[in-house]
């Protein structure tokens, strides 16, 4: 009787590995293939980030040079534009010195009237005055970070 249970036992318990076995085999091969895909999203995202990071430095150098002389030598100044357009586009006044490349305390003195812009504060102005609210802040984020 002992040999018997002992054997019952015996394909009971290799019956019931065997069906573990076949049960985890197609999770095996399931979790592998997720840990293949989700290392190529690692490798994608990782290239898109690098993307990001280049064309941000290309576009904050692209910012940072200085706009043509001459497209300001016609254009006027008017302190209550500059007022106007800085307000509309909700900045105050040192973060939109930041997009002008000058001091707060300039933005200031011109919308004050004491002092007026030289001619390449004057080109940085205009193209300033043509953004629009969402492109300055774009701008300002990509200038501060």
């Amino acid at each position: 009787m002992s040999t018997l249970v002992s054997a019952l036992k015996h394909e009971i318990t290799r019956l019931a590995r065997k069906e573990i076995a076949a049960g985890t085999a197609v999770l095996r091969k399931a979790s592998a293939q997720y840990r293949r895909d989700i290392a190529s999203l690692k490798r994608q995202t990782d290239a898109l980030s690098k993307q990001v990071a280049y064309l941000e430095r290309q576009e904050k150098k692209r910012l940072s040079k200085r706009a043509p002389v001459t497209s300001a030598e016609r254009k006027r100044f008017s302190r209550r534009g500059l007022a106007t357009h800085r307000k509309s586009v909700g900045l105050s006044g040192a973060d939109y010195a930041k997009l002008v490349g000058v001091s707060a305390q300039t933005i200031y003195s011109w919308e004050q009237g004491k002092s007026r812009p030289r001619v390449r504060q004057l080109a940085a102005l205009v193209a300033v005055r043509d953004l629009g609210k969402r492109e300055a802040q774009r701008r300002l984020q990509l200038l501060e970070g």
